[in-house]
């Protein structure tokens, strides 16, 4: 058995709630697949167009980013939750499921904080990004030919505050799903802890708790069955397996793109590098299950900690 966790992107969960339920009743199918194969599951997830959509709905009262992310990890949750209570009846699994509103610490000196490169919301064209520029000052980037979206400051996180509130819950069972839309950043203030307008990228946060919680596997769930390298060129090839020296080589070459695989591949050799038999795999939800035997996915190893490769 192995302890993995999954790590849904906000873009696989469809733009509106009832987009969104429908949605999730198959991602929730591939889901307790792994979990009938008597796999530990450890469930995170983006949040990058709905934060968005929550952000744009409530201008009118200038709702902040920590709020606007508290609110999607309630609601995205909520889906989650009853799509894989549905999917684990069917199969007359007894699990538990729960959402825990999750806060990720980020250091108030993070440079990323003064260079926005997450993007949020929905797609638009160049000329509506071009108005929003204007009559909002957004900052709005190309992403991935897919068309131009708000960027907001991504800082790392350096920790979890509810961390172990996590380990308590997966030892007595319950599928988590955590660290929704990346949690929701905090810095330390006093005795407490005081939101942020940024949004942390939901692969760092998920790397980060699949450290905490010791997790064998962090799946990081993404369009594509494999990572490529000359992506949409003639000599594109896919991955299968790739080394953190062979990550960091194609990183130097510019091969990801830093709004969309850039960030994923980052996550994955930080993980892969943390500890003796991790691996981190980056893969489509609708292969998940086969990723385990081989058929799809890129899994990212550490040479050093897995010599076996």
């Amino acid at each position: 058995m192995s302890r993995i966790l999954i790590a849904l992107g906000g873009n696989a969960l469809g733009d509106t709630p009832s987009e969104q339920i429908n949605i999730v009743k198959g991602t929730a199918k591939h889901i307790v697949g792994l979990i009938e194969r008597g796999h530990e599951v450890v469930i995170a997830h983006g949040n990058g167009p709905q934060v968005g959509m929550i952000e744009q709905s409530m201008h009118d009262i200038s709702m902040p980013f920590p709020e606007c992310i508290a609110m999607s990890q309630g609601y995205i949750g909520y889906h989650l939750q009853n799509s894989v209570y549905a999917e684990l009846n069917k199969r007359n699994i007894n699990k538990n499921v729960v959402t825990l509103i999750t806060q990720a610490v980020v250091d108030e000196r993070d440079e990323a904080l003064k260079n926005p490169t997450k993007p949020i919301g929905k797609f638009y064209s160049k000329d509506e990004a071009e108005k929003l520029k204007k009559e909002k000052n957004y900052i709005m980037m190309e992403d991935s030919g897919r068309g131009y979206r708000r960027v907001v400051a991504s800082p790392k996180p350096i920790d979890i505050i509810e961390k172990d509130c996590i380990k308590s819950l997966i030892k007595g069972g319950y599928i988590v799903i955590t660290v929704g839309g990346g949690g929701i950043p905090v810095i330390k203030k006093g005795f407490g802890y005081e939101g942020i307008n940024a949004v942390i990228d939901k692969d760092f946060a998920s790397g980060k708790v699949a450290e905490l919680v010791d997790a064998d596997y962090l799946f990081i769930l993404t369009a594509v069955d494999r990572i490529a390298i000359n992506f949409g060129k003639k000599n594109q090839l896919n991955l299968n397996k790739m080394s953190v020296d062979e990550a960091y080589k194609y990183m130097e070459e510019n091969q990801f793109a830093p709004g969309s695989m850039l960030p994923k591949v980052i996550a994955a050799v930080n993980f892969a590098r943390s500890k003796k038999g991790r691996q981190a795999v980056i893969a489509s939800l609708e292969k998940v299950e086969e990723v385990l035997v081989g058929e799809s996915g890129t899994i990212i190893y550490d040479k050093i900690l897995n010599p076996n490769w």
